[in-house]
């Protein structure tokens, strides 16, 4: 997937909106208010002091997202995948960066709609039945 092709499809999801909160570098996407997925548009000043540190393969400055997953299953991605490692800028217990380029598409929409279902079953029950 490209980064056209992940934004495109997370915009098709039901009720999801994108907006800007952190800056011209990352584009947040949102069910009912509440953040499941950002998507890296491009190099940020955090992203050039990690460049300057030795870093792993897949945590160079590849495209990537994070997603917000339950802590078990973001363990178990990690462990499965060189290409999802813990989220830089967010909460590495709740939160996975990846790299989406070097995915299958498939595996990659599958996890965007796993956190998009992980954001709405802790919705109030009366707007979490629009989603699931």
């Amino acid at each position: 997937m490209n980064i056209e092709q992940v934004r495109t499809f997370t915009l098709s999801l039901p009720g999801v909106t994108e907006d800007q909160p952190f800056g011209d570098d990352n584009v947040t996407f949102r069910l009912e208010g509440k953040i499941f997925m950002c998507l890296w548009l491009g190099s940020d000043e955090q992203d050039m002091k990690r460049s300057a540190q030795p870093l792993g393969p897949a945590q160079d400055l590849e495209p990537r997202l994070a997603l917000k997953l339950a802590p078990d299953r973001n363990e178990e991605l990690r462990a499965q995948y060189a290409a999802v490692t813990p989220a830089w800028h967010w909460n590495k217990k709740h939160w996975n960066d990846v790299y989406y380029e070097q995915l299958d598409d498939s595996q990659v929409m599958d996890w965007i709609k796993e956190s998009y279902h992980l954001v709405a079953s802790k919705l109030p029950k009366l707007i979490r039945q629009k989603y699931l």
